[in-house]
């Protein structure tokens, strides 16, 4: 009888992806949804909602693995007070939540898989390549992600293997970052933001599914885990990368930092900045990217 795998964030830009992906690898996929959808033979949907702490708990129950993506979007709107309460609370919040379905039932999984960030070595740019042992910023973006992990750990306590998946900027066809930026550098008003030095750690969705994959099948991997190519993409190379593919140069002088400041806040810090990240320790798993060449893969995207 095929296993079931559980996602939080399952109609997402990654979520979508991952479903097709565990699939095609003989799973049935469970989502959690706040509205109601239709099941498919291999696909069955459960409500939740946070706001009232419910969660369908034989969407828990009967899962054999639980892969937790949902999150609000760093980059969406402006950190006020409330925005980063939210973006930590919709991390945090699912996990507990299915914490404590698990403890009441005494219910076991094969493996709780996670979503974390890159961003939890901080808002920092410098030459330093980080590796899953370099301690958490002290900055919004690194102690919300260790809570977040912290928060996962929790469920290791069951007694339940757990994999944090550490994730840098995804790429994919029309979706996520891309969608966002590629309409002003396709209309010709592409530019650097900032200094242009800050690093952009990269992974192609498809890359980062088999990452999820793997954790999953793969008994040995426990722990954190970087997800994105360690190479030397900056926001200068891959804005010159992006607007070379449609066929000129960037001619529009780098957006100033202080008005990136002015504009997004304290957000900007997550444009503004950025630290490279070692891929190693996946690598040393046996898993291998497919995806490394950023100007091949950006035309993978395009096209």
């Amino acid at each position: 009888m095929a296993k079931n795998v559980l996602l939080t964030g399952g109609t997402g830009f990654i979520g979508k992806h991952l479903t097709n992906v565990l699939i095609d690898n003989g799973f049935t996929v469970s989502i959690l949804s706040r509205s109601a959808r239709e099941n498919t033979p291999l696909i069955t949907y459960y409500k939740w909602n946070l706001k009232t702490n419910y969660i369908n708990e034989n969407a828990v129950l009967e899962a054999d693995y639980i892969i937790h993506l949902a999150g609000e979007g760093i980059a969406e709107k402006r950190w006020t007070k409330r925005r980063k309460r939210l973006i930590l609370e919709s991390r945090i919040k699912p996990i507990d939540l299915i914490f404590s379905i698990l403890e009441k039932n005494n219910k076991t999984l094969d493996a709780f898989v996670s979503a974390s960030a890159v961003g939890i070595y901080g808002a920092i740019t410098s030459h330093k390549i980080c590796t899953e042992d370099t301690p958490p910023a002290n900055d919004f973006l690194g102690t919300t992600c260790q809570e977040w992990e912290n928060a996962v750990d929790k469920v290791n306590t069951l007694d339940i293997r757990t994999a944090k998946i550490r994730t840098g900027i995804v790429f994919g066809k029309d979706e996520g970052f891309l969608k966002k930026i590629v309409p002003s550098f396709k209309a010709g008003f592409g530019a650097v933001l900032g200094t242009g030095k800050q690093y952009l750690p990269w992974i192609h969705v498809e890359d980062l599914c088999q990452i999820y994959l793997k954790a999953i099948l793969d008994e040995k991997l426990h722990g954190a885990y970087n997800a994105c190519v360690t190479d030397n993409t900056t926001n200068a190379r891959f804005s010159r990368t992006l607007s070379n593919l449609f066929g000129y140069a960037i001619w529009l002088p780098k957006v100033p930092t202080f008005v990136l400041k002015i504009v997004l806040g304290e957000m900007s810090q997550a444009v503004l900045k950025g630290q490279r990240a070692s891929s190693e320790k996946i690598q040393k798993t046996g898993f291998e990217f497919q995806f490394t060449d950023l100007e091949k893969v950006l035309v993978t995207c395009l096209n």
